[in-house]
């Protein structure tokens, strides 16, 4: 398992969720990425595109001016 950042902030709705979708799709099941966005909508987008996605949600937050979430990537069909 390993861990990764993806910086995310100064961009708005879709990229965020684009951009964490392009990432996870680099990592292995079970490595862990935290994301940073300043998006408020990437709070509840990055979530929901985890549950439908396979990944699991570890921490979503809003913390001085910035929206982190955490998710540890799942199992996937390819």
């Amino acid at each position: 398992m390993s861990r990764h950042t993806l910086d995310a902030r100064r961009i708005l709705c879709p990229l965020p969720v684009i951009r964490t979708q392009d990432r996870v799709a680099e990592l292995a099941p079970g490595d862990v990425l935290e994301v940073r966005a300043t998006d408020p909508g990437a709070l509840n987008d990055i979530p929901a595109w985890c549950r439908i996605n396979g990944h699991r949600v570890l921490e979503a937050r809003q913390a001085d001016g910035e929206v982190i979430v955490v998710i540890q990537v799942g199992e996937t069909d390819g």
